[in-house]
């Protein structure tokens, strides 16, 4: 998925770095605590002993059930197929995010928006008469959002919509497998605020990577939480906003207590922050408040990542970014 400050692309970097200061990691308990897709987590779901996954936003908990707690083989084949040639339906996202609803928005095509609304309705009946279990329930609702995901007339995130449908929102959605790696049965998943959750929970090693900026998370994808959802509410404004979570570290009145207090309370040895050089947080901020509590160190990346610029057209627009991996060892 294209995903705000995913790590897909620094993800070797991470556990090279990692590997190189805990050493043995077959032993370790690993917390991403703010999971997003889950691509951290699921980089080290086979080295270690279990991976801990959390988020505030309920599409990230449904991802990181699959992609982390699921790790039994499922049969899925019947009922990828039975999904994608059901016949479609005029449900909550056809009407409020097509053109062809009466909410005039271009999120997807009239036949995608269908689509989706078929098959999410289908699923959730299937899980109510207990044809499916959770490990099924969240590996086809994964694989949804992530289908979805592919078809959205967006320019990466649902903070808006094109005005013009693109080729790749004009395509025919196929429901495709969200398949997870099968290894370890210890897992966990949460969808709670890391502040809160961190004082629940202890283990060898603490991953964070938080917002960096004031661009939250619940807004950019409230469509895909609406997906996970498909809850009843009325969308809100041009862009059918729902009602969504507001991180304090999108916050730069609030950011520097948020980070000092998941410090604090963190029962980890080891610690290590993803962040970059255009954050609310400065270098110097990070260092401050790490070295409070340990031994502090600092490794840097520079790479290139990709954003949508404001044009109409969306062009991507490759940007060069300094990367941060702070290390706190308490």
């Amino acid at each position: 998925m294209n995903y705000i400050g995913s790590k897909l692309k620094l993800s070797s970097f991470i556990k090279e770095t990692i590997e190189n200061r805990v050493g043995k990691l077959d032993d370790k308990i690993f917390c991403d605590i703010f999971a997003g897709t889950g691509i951290v987590g699921r980089t080290f779901k086979p080295l270690v002993k279990s991976v801990i996954a959390n988020d505030l936003e309920y599409y990230s908990f449904v991802l990181n059930k699959n992609y982390i707690e699921n790790y039994q083989k499922i049969e899925y084949d019947h009922f990828i197929e039975e999904l994608n040639s059901l016949d479609s339906a005029e449900g909550f996202i056809y009407q409020h995010y097509s053109l062809g609803g009466h909410g005039e928005r271009q999120y997807f095509s009239d036949e995608n928006a269908k689509k989706i609304d078929s098959i999410r309705m289908k699923i959730e009946e299937w899980k109510k008469q207990n044809i499916i279990d959770d490990n099924l329930y969240y590996f086809l609702l994964a694989s949804l959002l992530e289908s979805a995901d592919k078809v959205a007339n967006t320019a990466s995130v649902y903070g808006a919509y094109l005005k013009k449908l693109k080729r790749s929102a004009s395509l025919p959605m196929v429901l495709k497998p969200a398949l997870f790696d099968n290894c370890g049965e210890n897992h966990s998943v949460y969808n709670c605020d890391a502040n809160q959750l961190i004082q629940s929970i202890s283990g060898d090693i603490l991953y964070m990577d938080p917002p960096y900026n004031q661009r939250q998370y619940g807004s950019n994808y409230h469509l895909l939480n609406t997906i996970a959802r498909y809850d009843n509410f009325t969308p809100k404004g041009k862009t059918g906003l729902r009602e969504y979570n507001r991180s304090q570290y999108c916050k730069k009145q609030n950011v520097l207590q948020a980070f000092e207090e998941l410090i604090k309370f963190a029962d980890f040895k080891y610690i290590f922050l993803s962040y970059n050089n255009e954050g609310l947080m400065s270098e110097n901020d990070v260092q401050k408040i790490m070295k409070k509590y340990g031994t502090y160190s600092l490794e840097t990346i520079d790479y290139q990542r990709f954003k949508a610029d404001k044009t109409e057209n969306r062009n991507h627009k490759a940007s060069s970014t300094l990367e941060y991996l702070h290390i706190l060892e308490k």
